[in-house]
């Protein structure tokens, strides 16, 4: 395990490890004008005990690095569901507010010095509403459909008749985020920060990457898993009832 010391600056650690800056934001410690600070002093003047704030900041990057990917494919259809909610849905409830505040900052200071990063701002902007719009809909009509399947001795009757028809629309919805994703990595040059890039915008790439990681991990878990699994359960069903 890497270690964090009290004496190093705050600039280099994110700089470093940019996947820590939400600790600090949380904090409200400020890493990018006030980088030159050690930590203590940062922490100090937000009244913050320096040493539990370094061990903080270990424990978070260790949780980052190790945490175990779910196997899916050995969950029912309702824990898969449940996964679903409580990892990639939550996720982006909370990693889509914290984007919108990088990319609007980043894009008001750095523009002038490519106009590419306003685009970005764009794309995340389109990419958090339909991704709001379409985790509601999974969580208030597909999923709840997709439980009612797994409980069912006989096959249930939905007002959109087969199952089949919502997750057409869902696979739909992620080929446009799929879209948004690679355009914001073709914008960013593969989250590759320039040599003139501060540490908010070093940061804001790092999100976004892990955003592209996550939701990459998200789709394949719904259309490879999820959906296929409530295709053959409904057919299934459909089956016994001929007989």
């Amino acid at each position: 395990m890497s270690t964090i010391s009290v004496q190093d600056i705050v600039g280099e650690i994110i700089a470093q490890r940019p996947m820590l800056a939400h600790v600090f934001e949380a904090a409200g410690v400020d890493y990018c004008c006030g980088g030159k600070k050690t930590l203590e002093v940062a922490c100090r003047e937000k009244g913050l005990d320096p040493q539990a704030f370094a061990d903080k900041l270990v424990r978070s990057e260790a949780a980052s690095e190790g945490e175990p990917l779910a196997d899916a494919a050995a969950m029912s259809l309702t824990e898969l569901a449940d996964h679903i909610e409580h990892t990639h849905h939550a996720y982006l409830r909370s990693e889509l507010p914290r984007l919108d505040a990088l990319t609007e900052k980043v894009a008001s200071v750095h523009g002038g010095e490519d106009a590419r990063l306003h685009d970005v701002r764009k794309t995340l902007l389109s990419l958090a509403a339909e991704m709001t719009s379409h985790m509601m809909k999974e969580e208030q009509i597909l999923f709840p459909m997709i439980r009612r399947l797994e409980m069912s001795d006989a096959l249930p009757k939905f007002h959109c008749g087969s199952i089949a028809n919502p997750i057409r629309q869902m696979e739909m919805e992620h080929n446009d985020a799929g879209s948004a994703l690679e355009r914001m990595r073709a914008l960013t040059d593969e989250y590759t920060p320039p040599d003139w890039a501060c540490n908010t915008y070093r940061v804001m790439l790092d999100a976004l990457a892990r955003l592209e990681l996550d939701m990459h991990q998200h789709v394949h878990k719904e259309d490879n898993v999820l959906f296929p699994s409530a295709f053959k359960l409904e057919a299934g069903l459909a089956e016994r009832a001929k007989a």
